[in-house]
Parts: structure tokens; C-alpha cells; sequence
């Protein structure tokens, strides 16, 4: 029976690394906790900022990872820890990836083409859906019910009383009808609402991209999930924004490139929008200076909204398909087509 070596270059928890071992005989599995930065919270990815490996535990780690077929993620996260992993195990065949948008860390590390070639590279596409979901529909919620409202008269100590807009009968249009846009669609179906899908390709779900300067027009709320490629990038222009329905609001949970952030400043600091939840930003951390800050309309997470206590169950469970699909050959879920790195 072939050997199938699995070096497990990112922190993860000790029973998670156990169900990996119970996937299939043929697999030897390498984890080394010492080896890895200290998770600051569940499911981080990342580690402690500030740890290094003694010269005599850099050795071991790359002895670990340099004898890999396949690895689950790889160090800091980071294109040059990508790159690295690539270039230290060039008997690396498959390396699934902690991260939805890892199609960026991979075109980031400049790999060659005979690398890009040698490994298959799989997302985490999917495995947020649920926590994306929700928090775009909190997103809605609290903008609907008038939350900037609620938090400034509670500063102000104000009691007035007003009336406030609903939920069901309002559209709803979601650009990116994945595994996030679809879980977007149903809780927003839940609450009553119409929905409404753009996505790359029309089908019987969903519009073509064609008709997203028409589809804004009709929305209550819009909720952006896409990645961030070529064909997404500013997508949600000045000349979309300004085609949205007066008193709408925005969310994006996709990529921060792909919606134009001074023309929804403008948008937002004018009224015409009635508010914005983001997740992400063009540029990350958002700067101190970047006028985002100051609008009281919209709502900032600092690309957290993904993170989930559940996050690592759920990409072990995604591994766990993926490896069952390696051993057989079989192609992977959610593997990263490096001619688009999506």
C-alpha cells in the first residue's frame, strides 16, 4: 500500500488532527505542536505575531515539511510561507489552504508554472458560509432597524419614538451566488424578503452579470460575496452605486477591490445610501486616515466575520472529503484554478 505523508503546517487542535489520522490507513500524518505559533483564540490561523523557532526547531520543521505529499496550510499564512512550503517538499502534490480567498496568497507567491503545475492548491470555499451569512443578515437588520440611531440617542440619552422598516416584501439582491450567497439567500428568504442573484454565468438561480446596473435598481439591500479576480475587480463602480435605490444598503463580505470605497464614502456621507455594513477593504488594516472611519452609517468589521469557533471543525471536515478524493484521484472540492487563482 502506497505512503501518503501529511504535514500539518498550521496550529490545530489535537482531536482534529486525530480524525485527519482516522481518514485512511495509507496516511502518515506529521504534527509537531511546538513547531507551530500559539493560537491567540480559536481557530487562528495565523498564531501569536512575534514567534520564531529555535535554529534546532527550524531544522525539525523543515525536515517535517520537506518529506510532504500534501499539507494542511502553511506558515504565517502568508504567500512567502506558501512559497516556501513549495519549494522546501518537492514531493508536494496538494496543499489544501485555511482561507476562502487563498487564490490571492497563491497568485501572491509568484510561483512558477512548473510549481503551480506540480501542486493542487483547494480553498476553504464554503466553510464560511454559514457565519458570512448571518453576519451580512445582521448587517441588514441593524441597518434597517436604525441602529447608528439607537446607539446616538443612547449616547445623547434621548427617548423618541418613531416607527421603522421591515423586512419581508423588500429585495434583496445578492452578487456572488456561492456556497455565501446562497446561505445569504435563504435566511433572507426566512425574513420574508424577494431575492434577487447575479452571478458569473445566468442560470435558472441567477442573472448574468449583464444585468447588475438593472438588478441595483430594484434592491432594498445588496449583499456583495465575490472574491476578488480580474473580472470582479470595482465591479460595484460610481456608476453602479449610483444606480442603487435611494435609502438602500450595502454589504461586502466578498473582497473590499471589488466595490469602489470613495464613491460609497460619497454615497453614504450624502444620504443617498441609507448605510453599509464591511467586512473587508481594499486596503487592510483600513488605515487610521481612510474617511470610513467617520461615517456613522456604516457598520466595520476588521474581516472577522468569517471567524467562527467552528472554523477548524468544519475545514477538517472539507480536508477530510479532499484527501478521500486525492487517494482516489479524484478531482478536489474547491480546488483553486490557478489560471483565474479562484
Amino acid at each position: 500500500m502506497r505512503r501518503v505523508t501529511v504535514a500539518i503546517a498550521t496550529p490545530l487542535e489535537e482531536e482534529l488532527v486525530d480524525r485527519i489520522r482516522r481518514v485512511d490507513e495509507a496516511l502518515d500524518v506529521l504534527f509537531e505542536p511546538d513547531l507551530l505559533p500559539p493560537p491567540r483564540y480559536p481557530s487562528d490561523h495565523g498564531g501569536q505575531p512575534g514567534f520564531t523557532r529555535t535554529p534546532e526547531q527550524e531544522e525539525r520543521f523543515t525536515r517535517l515539511v520537506a518529506g510532504a505529499e500534501v499539507a494542511l496550510g502553511f506558515p504565517s499564512e502568508s504567500p512567502t510561507g506558501l512559497a516556501w512550503l513549495v519549494r522546501t517538499a518537492p514531493g508536494l502534490r496538494f496543499v489544501q489552504c485555511m482561507y476562502a480567498g487563498a487564490g490571492q496568497q497563491v497568485h501572491a507567491a509568484n510561483l512558477t508554472a512548473e510549481e503551480l503545475d506540480r501542486v493542487a492548491f483547494a480553498s476553504s470555499s464554503g466553510v464560511h458560509a454559514v457565519p458570512l451569512a448571518e453576519w451580512s443578515l445582521f448587517g441588514i437588520l441593524a441597518l434597517t432597524k436604525g441602529l447608528p440611531r439607537l446607539l446616538r440617542d443612547k449616547r445623547e440619552r434621548r427617548w423618541d419614538h418613531y416607527p421603522l422598516n421591515e423586512l419581508p416584501g423588500r429585495t434583496l439582491l445578492v452578487v456572488g451566488l456561492g456556497e455565501i450567497g446562497r446561505e445569504v439567500a435563504r435566511l433572507a428568504q426566512a425574513f420574508g424578503m424577494r431575492v434577487l442573484a447575479v452571478r458569473r454565468t445566468a442560470d435558472g438561480t441567477a442573472f448574468g452579470p449583464e444585468r447588475l446596473d438593472e438588478l441595483v435598481a430594484e434592491a432594498d439591500a445588496v449583499v456583495v460575496t465575490l472574491p476578488l479576480t480580474d473580472e470582479t475587480r470595482g465591479l460595484i463602480g460610481r456608476d453602479t452605486i449610483a444606480r442603487m435605490r435611494d435609502g438602500a444598503i450595502l454589504v461586502n463580505v466578498g473582497r473590499g477591490a471589488v466595490v469602489d470605497e470613495e464613491a460609497l464614502v460619497e454615497a453614504l456621507a450624502s444620504g443617498k445610501l441609507a448605510g453599509a455594513a464591511l467586512d473587508v477593504f481594499a486596503e487592510e488594516p483600513l488605515p487610521a486616515e481612510s474617511p470610513l472611519w467617520e461615517l456613522e452609517n456604516l457598520i466595520i468589521s476588521p474581516h472577522t466575520a468569517a471567524l467562527s469557533v467552528r472554523e477548524n471543525e468544519r475545514i477538517v471536515d472539507l480536508f477530510a472529503e479532499n484527501l478521500c478524493r486525492y487517494l482516489r484521484g479524484d478531482e478536489l472540492r474547491s480546488r483553486i484554478r490557478t489560471s483565474v487563482f479562484y
